[in-house]
């Protein structure tokens, strides 16, 4: 009974929480995936869009941040987008449009990126991305993260009022995040339910 219990909970350690966990590998994975969530979110930032009227322009940035909090889990995904804060900061120029530093009025999006990511990653884990209604429920909490860090700072940086910031750093994007959410709805579970049936085989 003992041993049926043992193995019974290492097959549960072994079942992947992530899609990240289907990677082989252990240390060098995770290093791995945490430098690459942040080169992609990088490249992301450099796919942007400038809008009439506002300083935030339309980017790649989120989507990338959504899907790395997903696939990577909490500490992976938390790890990356503090790694591509910290390196922002200390000069890699891979925010958006190539800038780099503490100067944006827009950096509270990107420290917002961190909590996103490990909130989504947590929720991921939890088996948030496993079907299109969880997936949406947790690609929408990923965002409203984002916009709780990213507007506030805006405010402060541009000193305008909470209002105000809401319209040059919230309303514009409202309709594209939408777009986001919903792509991420239809990739994700169909990502699990292929990796299902490839480990089927």
């Amino acid at each position: 009974m003992a041993t049926a219990h043992a193995a019974a909970g290492g097959a549960a350690r072994r079942r992947p929480a992530v899609l990240g966990d289907l990677l082989p590998g252990a240390l060098a994975r995770d290093a791995a995936l945490v430098a690459a969530a942040a080169v992609l979110t990088g490249l992301a930032a450099q796919v942007a869009v400038p809008l009439p009227g506002t300083p935030v322009p339309v980017t790649g940035q989120t989507f990338a941040v959504l899907l790395a909090g997903a696939t990577l889990g909490f500490g992976r995904a938390a790890l990356g987008m503090l790694l591509y804060l910290l390196a922002g900061i200390a000069g890699v120029p891979w925010f958006t449009d190539g800038e780099s530093g503490t100067g944006s009025p827009t950096l509270g999006y990107v420290i917002g990126f961190v909590v996103a990511a490990a909130v989504v990653g947590r929720l991921a884990q939890r088996g948030g991305d496993r079907t299109p209604a969880r997936t949406v429920a947790t690609m929408l909490v990923g965002t409203a993260i984002m916009y709780a860090a990213g507007v506030p700072y805006l405010m402060a940086s541009l000193h305008v009022g909470l209002g105000k910031a809401i319209d040059l750093g919230m309303t514009p994007f409202l309709a594209g995040d939408a777009l986001k959410v919903l792509l991420a709805a239809g990739l994700l579970p169909a990502a699990w339910k292929l990796t299902g049936a490839a480990r089927r085989r």
